[in-house]
């Protein structure tokens, strides 16, 4: 059982935002679940919904964003997926951050990559084996 069951971020831009994780987020299986128009909102922004097996754990939404350090980190099956994560998340716009590879400083089988999306916030994608 995971410990989070869902995050939501506010974005500029939830059209944005939905292409680059739609792009960015494919190669680990996560799909866009569901779209939610902005007329059945409360906050009356579209909001999106990513997810694997029809659940919607990741969530952007237009509205108002904060200025705030934020970091989101997505486990992987293996470090090919890292690698395919940020070819597609740089293809998608995103912003190099840190190229795949092994961070030792957390473990010698740390493998992982760091992509800026387009509200600055900093996505990890993590192979930990």
């Amino acid at each position: 059982m995971t410990i989070i069951d869902h995050v939501e971020i506010a974005v500029r831009d939830a059209e944005l935002s939905r292409e680059f994780y739609e792009q960015a987020l494919a190669p680990l299986g996560i799909v866009r679940v569901i779209t939610i128009p902005a007329d059945q909102t409360r906050h009356g922004g579209t909001r999106h919904g990513f997810g694997k097996e029809g659940y919607p754990r990741l969530w952007v939404h237009s509205g108002k964003t904060q200025e705030v350090d934020f970091h989101i980190a997505f486990a992987a099956s293996d470090r090919a997926a890292v690698d395919s994560f940020y070819s597609a998340a740089i293809a998608a716009g995103g912003v190099d951050n840190g190229k795949p590879g092994v961070r030792s400083r957390y473990h010698d089988s740390y493998y992982a990559a760091y992509v800026i999306d387009p509200d600055g916030i900093n996505v990890e994608v993590v192979c930990q084996q």
